[in-house]
């Protein structure tokens, strides 16, 4: 037996039309061809692959088990073109292949999902490279070019080749477990006592804040490098810490961690910002997704919470992202 040769392009359109058409008058009307050289090129199909793909015994042409299987192959083929196709358009018009971003891990995961199931509408042939990351490594990957936006937080010492706009804030509260000691403490905790009690922290993995401390209190502190963990960890009742209100909203709800009042205040805003290059031009699909992050900072707290609250009651648990 022969080996099967090469279908052209054009074969698997018309074999997908029959089928999508429900016979060969009606892919012939689609496609704007008689009925005559639909058939001949069915046939021409059936002779390359070696294999009939069509049973014609009936009024219908119905699929033979062998082109159920090759039916779904030829649509696969189809799509990779037509996606191809598109995406070679969009090149030529300007749009990026590729667009990378990296947002602080403090930035809230349902408006992060949020804006990236738009983008994918927006622009399904821009492929997306996601990372997450903690203080100055944030800014560190947009200076050396490894993405070419970023959320970050304010950082003292960037370079002027940073530019930022503001993009809202995000609310962070102290908490531990409720069997922790300083869950017991009736009242405001001073900050003498807060310091007696070992403090979860982020660590800065870039080297522009290195040997900093952003909002460290206690005497003795644990350096973690994901949030995931610190939040693992603060339910667990191994020490305190500082939490995104967004993050913990579904623990603090339901009793798993409690909120401190403390006596120097018990919330403060952690402000964020799109950073970019500023020696380099944006195109239009990260233009468009800055903009959307920029948007962020019209949306009033109650629309804030109350879609972040509707998101934590349909995924309580938190998602992780991929790390450098």
């Amino acid at each position: 037996m022969r080996d099967p040769g090469l279908p052209s392009l054009d074969q698997l359109r018309v074999f997908i039309a029959v089928i999508d058409h429900g016979g060969f008058a009606h892919a012939a009307r689609a496609l704007h061809r008689t009925q005559s050289v639909i058939s001949y090129t069915i046939a021409n199909l059936e002779d390359q692959l070696n294999i009939a793909l069509l049973d014609r015994s009936k009024r219908k042409p119905v699929l033979t088990e062998a082109g159920k299987a090759l039916l779904a192959d030829a649509r696969a083929v189809s799509l990779k073109v037509d996606g191809m196709r598109a995406r070679a358009k969009a090149l030529s018009a300007g749009l990026e292949a590729e667009v990378s971003l990296v947002v602080d891990v403090m930035f809230s995961t349902c408006k992060l999902v949020r804006i990236l199931h738009a983008f994918q509408n927006e622009f399904p042939t821009v492929a997306m490279r996601l990372r997450t990351e903690a203080l100055g490594a944030v800014t560190q990957l947009v200076m050396e070019r490894e993405c070419h936006i970023g959320i970050s937080g304010w950082m003292p010492g960037a370079p002027d080749t940073i530019e930022r706009q503001s993009c809202g804030f995000v609310t962070m509260v102290p908490v531990v477990s409720p069997e922790h000691p300083l869950a017991q403490i009736k009242g405001k905790i001073p900050n003498e006592v807060l310091r007696e009690h070992t403090q979860l922290v982020l660590t800065d993995r870039s080297t522009l804040t290195k040997g900093q401390d952003f909002g460290v209190r206690a005497l003795r502190d644990w350096r973690l490098g994901d949030l995931s963990s610190k939040h693992a960890l603060l339910r667990s009742g191994i020490g305190w810490g500082n939490m995104p209100v967004e993050f913990i909203q579904w623990d603090l709800d339901n009793g798993r961690l409690v909120q401190l009042d403390v006596s120097e205040g018990s919330s403060f805003s952690f402000p964020l910002y799109v950073i970019r290059r500023g020696d380099e031009e944006p195109g239009p699909a990260s233009r468009w997704l800055m903009q959307q992050f920029l948007n962020l900072e019209d949306a009033t707290p109650d629309q804030t919470q109350a879609e972040c609250a509707a998101a934590s009651q349909r995924a309580p648990a938190p998602l992780t992202l991929r790390r450098r």
